[in-house]
């Protein structure tokens, strides 16, 4: 079945096969078991509301697993198995360009180049979801792909309510995250509904799709670093042999080190998650890769000496 083929099907005709769930082991701890007996067995009944009945014994019995082992149902076993990455609009099966570009920018966000957790659909943040599970992506794909100019797809928190009759000027596509009563929207009170499968906190740009990546706020924090530099130097000096000392290479943080690099100073970057400052490192966004604070030591007294600028990430 070719790449669009998968598309257009949306949710399988017949069950696939069962996959072992690759949890990351450089993440945080499993998120809290925080629900009740009885939500539990909501959060089982909302995740299969996108299935046929005839799955429903067999999905529950693995559903309630994930919700064990990880506080979150995925539906892991509906992962595609094709490579998602950002491709030419052309590519993609659609009646709608607007449509098109629109799936392109799911398939950006969950490119495993630029997401931070993408087998749990996190774009960034630790919570930033692009969708709850992998029977919404699948649905909102499908939709897409057979969607015209005269209608809108109305979302809400990764859930696709379905498609509207609307103008062409009308948006194709009409998303909401995070819907929640200021009196029930503490910390667990954010873990609990999205537990639950009825909200999820899509962070800024992961929930509407358009997070493109450290690239998006590099201006930003170079300006940020500069005036730092400009408020602290005394005048005529300047940021050589100087250090940005910060911390943090998931999600938009790569572009702290290279805001750094514009800056001209020596940028040091403590990152706990070795997959995550790896990533950096491999992707350029940061110049060295060291794991001891000897090295550390060593290698900035270095840069001081010669006055270069370089950008470290300390693991």
């Amino acid at each position: 079945m070719t790449f669009q083929e998968h598309i257009l099907q949306g949710i399988p005709n017949t069950l696939p096969s069962k996959k072992p769930y690759p949890l990351d082991s450089n993440r945080a701890p499993k998120r809290k078991d925080i629900l009740s007996k009885d939500e539990k067995q909501l959060a089982i009944r909302n995740a299969l509301r996108y299935f046929p009945k005839a799955w429903h014994y067999e999905l529950a019995v693995e559903f309630a697993q994930e919700l064990q082992d990880y506080g979150r149902i995925y539906i892991y076993r509906f992962k595609p198995d094709y490579e998602i990455y950002a491709r030419s609009i052309s590519e993609y099966p659609a009646n709608s360009s607007q449509a098109a570009a629109i799936m392109l920018m799911i398939q950006n966000n969950l490119d495993p180049k630029v997401a931070q957790h993408p087998e749990e659909l996190i774009t960034y943040g630790g919570n930033g979801t692009v969708f709850q599970n992998w029977a919404q992506y699948l649905l909102v794909m499908q939709y897409l792909a057979t969607m015209t100019d005269e209608q809108t797809l109305h979302m809400y928190s990764g859930h696709p309510m379905g498609l509207f009759p609307s103008p062409k000027e009308a948006p194709r596509v009409v998303v909401t995250n995070g819907m929640m009563i200021p009196n029930y929207s503490k910390p667990d009170d954010w873990e609990k509904f999205n537990a639950l499968g009825v909200t999820q906190y899509g962070q800024m740009t992961a929930g509407s799709f358009m997070y493109i990546g450290p690239q998006g706020i590099v201006h930003g924090t170079t300006i940020t670093v500069i005036n730092a530099f400009r408020k602290i130097l005394s005048k005529g000096d300047n940021s050589n042999g100087k250090i940005f000392l910060t911390a943090g290479l998931g999600g938009m943080s790569g572009a702290q080190p290279k805001a750094g690099n514009i800056a001209g100073c020596i940028t040091v970057c403590a990152e706990v998650n070795t997959k995550a400052a790896t990533k950096r490192f491999e992707q350029g966004w940061v110049d060295v890769l060291v794991d001891t604070i000897e090295e550390l030591i060593i290698r900035v007294k270095q840069a001081q000496a010669s006055n270069e600028v370089v950008s470290i990430a300390y693991i």
